[in-house]
Formats: structure tokens, sequence, C-alpha cells
């Protein structure tokens, strides 16, 4: 149960730390951004700049607090349009289990599923450009099989349980015994899955713009300050592996947090570890 904790408590802590500096940065930062400084690229961690300045003279810590703010806005609204999209559908076929609608639902999940997020990206760039909205429209896109799957493999054992079959005698229709029966019993499920999915979405980004397809400049991003500084690591290491272990501690953060709240909340793992 101690390790349980510990995960939960790190991982919460870690994600904590990086929401606050994102919230923080949207009313201050030790920099202002905006402003380059050509005297002071490429400056050394120091009393000054505590992380150091980029290529452009802009400070580091200044940047990566800004770079919170599109990596984190980005994996949350993606991770919400799974959760809103591929929830109801996962339910809808469970619902519906064995019928020509679940194949039908299920086989279209499985086509989503089969085209990676930077695929989907490329494909939505290629049609309107690339940016941070289409880089949280091709995270979403990815989300949704993802959640549809969990939410129908979670739901058909509930379905099974005398309390759904007393529903049913009861006149309660299909929709009806999914919101108010089978979602609560598979809530924790779900929750957990999302702590999950955040930190690939915080990958996802992190990636897509580094490969140009993300958010574009003047707007930070993590992956980006990571594609920027990959021609200068000779000359100063820091500006690349700065942004660098910021997203490996980010998605570490959420993945402890995420492990520790599947313990906290599955109670077979709860009896286990008393």
């Amino acid at each position: 149960m101690r390790s349980v904790g510990l995960n939960l408590v790190i991982g919460a802590g870690i994600t904590a730390f990086f929401v606050v500096l994102a919230t923080v940065s949207m009313v201050w930062t030790p920099y202002d951004i905006t402003v380059l400084s050509v005297a002071d690229r490429l400056q050394p961690p120091s009393g000054a700049h505590w992380l150091g300045t980029d290529h452009f003279g802009r400070d580091i810590v200044s940047m990566l607090m800004v770079g919170a703010q599109t990596s984190i806005a980005v994996a949350l609204i993606a991770v919400g349009v799974g959760v809103l999209v591929g929830v109801p559908l996962g339910l809808f076929a469970a619902a519906t289990h064995g019928s020509l609608l679940d194949e039908i639902v299920m086989r279209g999940n499985d086509v989503v599923f089969a085209f990676p997020a930077l695929v989907i990206a490329i494909l939505i760039t290629a049609i309107f450009g690339p940016g941070a909205v289409n880089a949280i429209i091709a995270i979403g896109i990815f989300n949704i099989p993802v959640f549809a799957r969990i939410a129908r493999g979670s739901a058909l054992p509930v379905w099974t349980r005398e309390f759904i079959m007393a529903a049913r005698l009861s006149g309660k229709g299909a929709a009806h015994i999914s919101l108010e029966h089978v979602l609560p019993n598979i809530a924790n499920t779900l929750i957990v899955q999302a702590t999950i999915q955040f930190s690939l979405g915080i990958l996802a980004e992190a990636g897509l713009a580094y490969v140009g397809l993300g958010a574009q400049p003047p707007i930070p991003s993590w992956g980006r300050m990571l594609a920027e500084a990959q021609t200068m690591i000779a000359l100063a290491p820091h500006v690349a592996i700065v942004p660098g272990l910021t997203i490996v501690l980010m998605v570490l953060g959420l993945n402890l947090f995420g492990d520790g709240l599947r313990d906290l909340l599955d109670p077979r793992l709860r009896e286990r570890s008393r």
C-alpha cells in the first residue's frame, strides 16, 4: 500500500507542478518571450537565466513555462475529445453486443486505430495546414477508438450482472441503463485510462511539434524547442537537454499518477496490498 501511495503522491506532485507553471505563465514569466536578445544567445545557466537562453536569447525557463500551456492544453482537449466521442460509442457497442451495429462501430474503430496520430496529423495538415488546433484534432481522433475499446470491454461484464437484469425487468431502456448503471461502474477504469492517454498526448504533441505539424511560431512548444536545439547540441547542450528532460519528467509524473490512481481505485489491487 505504501508503494501505491508513493506513486500517487509523486505523480500528482510532478503533474501539479507543471500545471501550476502553465497557470502562472498566463500572467507572469521571468522574461518576455517575445523579446529577442541576440547578444544574450546561448548563455549557460546563471543567476540571471536559471536554465540559460536559446539561440534567440530568450530565457529558457520562460519558454518552458509558456510551452507548458501548449502541451497541457493540446493533450487535455484531445483526451476530452476521445472521452466525449469514444465512451458513448463503446457504451453503445456494449449495449448492442453481437448485433450488426456493434460490428460496424468496432470495425470503424479498428480502421481509425490503424492510423497513428502522426499519420492522421499529416493528412489533416496537408488539407488545412499545421497548427495547434489540427494537432488537437489528430490526437483526439486517435483517442476515440482507444476509449471506445476500453468502454466496451469494461461494460460487457457489467451487462451480465444481476442488477442490470433487474433494471431491464423494471422497463428501463438500454441508453438509460448505460448511463445510470453501466457508466458509474466503469468510471474508475476510464479515469485511469484518461491519465494514461494524457501522458501519451503530451508525447504526441511534442512529436508533432518536433516535425513542424504542431503549434507554430511564435507559440512556444516543448517539441519545437527540442527540434530547434538539435543543431546546437554540441555548442550549447543545455538548449536541447532541458526541454527533453521536461517532456520526460512530465510524462513520468503522469504515468506514476495513473499507476497510483489505478491501484487506488481497483478494489482487487487494494485487497491484495493489505
